[in-house]
């Protein structure tokens, strides 16, 4: 998958700039959406006892206080180890998903080397379930991995796909997700809806990134929001419902806010500051009392 050349990794999370020689300015899509609160405790307890009843050193290392301690660590780093090498299977995926597109286009691209490095880590499924999609659907690419900016509400982000499918504009957000035990592909998230329609209210896409050259949005009227899931055994495309696009922006609008305020507190300086204990006038002398030699 391209990197967005004016995307930028900050404490504040992902940032987006206007050039290549200006500073970021406002906050990524996915940025603004990680402000909804979320826990996966549950999910990293289990990743860790999972990992630990599955290691299969685990009865030699149960005699070894040290070795159960070092089992016990690689446990607890399970969920992390699972989550990126989820994420570079995602990326992965998504760039050949860009290749695919641009060779559509008629532009240089590299759908052989993508697949290939799909293949080289046993994941040349997804790009196969991926080719009878597109083919299926008959998706037309009109614009892949394009950039697109928000100046009244301040955002901005990089959509995987603008296509036309049976006649409609469709923006389209890929989701690399895993089979379930029945070989359906997982359930997608319905924040990818705050992602899509997002994306839809933008004002302007990025044309130049050297010279900061924007053009206003032409994507934006009335287009089909689709979310496209896959996986190894099926690709499941499931639209965005029209009925609960306000909502789902309106949301957005105010986890903007919060990211807004969350970056004013921490720009402010510290909250809280240390107290050192308060000057007391010396004691009177007591009488009749002598000092030590």
């Amino acid at each position: 998958m391209t990197d967005p050349l004016l995307a930028h990794a900050t404490d504040y999370g992902r940032m987006y700039a206007r050039s290549t020689t200006e500073a970021f300015s406002v906050p990524s899509i996915t940025t603004v959406i990680g402000q909804q609160a979320h826990s996966l405790d549950g999910w990293f307890g289990y990743m860790g006892a999972n990992s630990l009843a599955n290691d299969p050193e685990l009865p030699r290392l149960l005699g070894s206080p040290a070795g159960l301690r070092q089992a016990v660590n690689k446990a607890a780093k399970a969920a992390e180890v699972y989550r990126d090498d989820a994420a570079q299977r995602g990326d992965r995926v998504h760039g050949y998903c860009e290749q695919v597109a641009l060779r559509a286009l008629g532009r240089p691209h590299q759908v052989e080397e993508s697949r290939a490095l799909l293949a080289s880590h046993g994941e040349e499924a997804f790009a196969v379930r991926f080719d009878e999609w597109w083919e299926l659907y008959r998706v037309e690419p009109l614009a892949p991995e394009i950039t697109v900016w928000n100046t009244s509400v301040g955002y901005a982000g990089t959509l995987d796909l603008v296509a036309r499918i049976n006649g409609r504009v469709c923006l389209i957000d890929y989701k690399t997700k895993g089979t379930n035990r029945d070989g359906t592909v997982k359930a997608l998230d319905d924040k990818v809806v705050m992602q899509l329609v997002a994306g839809m209210k933008a004002e302007e896409s990025l044309v130049d990134p050297v010279a900061g050259e924007w053009e206003p949005w032409k994507y934006g009227e009335d287009p089909v929001l689709l979310a496209v899931a896959i996986g190894e055994t099926e690709v499941r495309p499931q639209r965005a419902n029209p009925d609960v696009l306000k909502h789902h922006w309106w949301k957005f609008c105010a986890l903007k806010r919060v990211w807004d305020m969350s970056a004013n507190v921490a720009a402010a300086g510290a909250a809280l500051l240390p107290v050192a204990p308060p000057a007391y006038p010396a004691a009177p002398a007591v009488a009749g009392s002598t000092k030590l030699a």
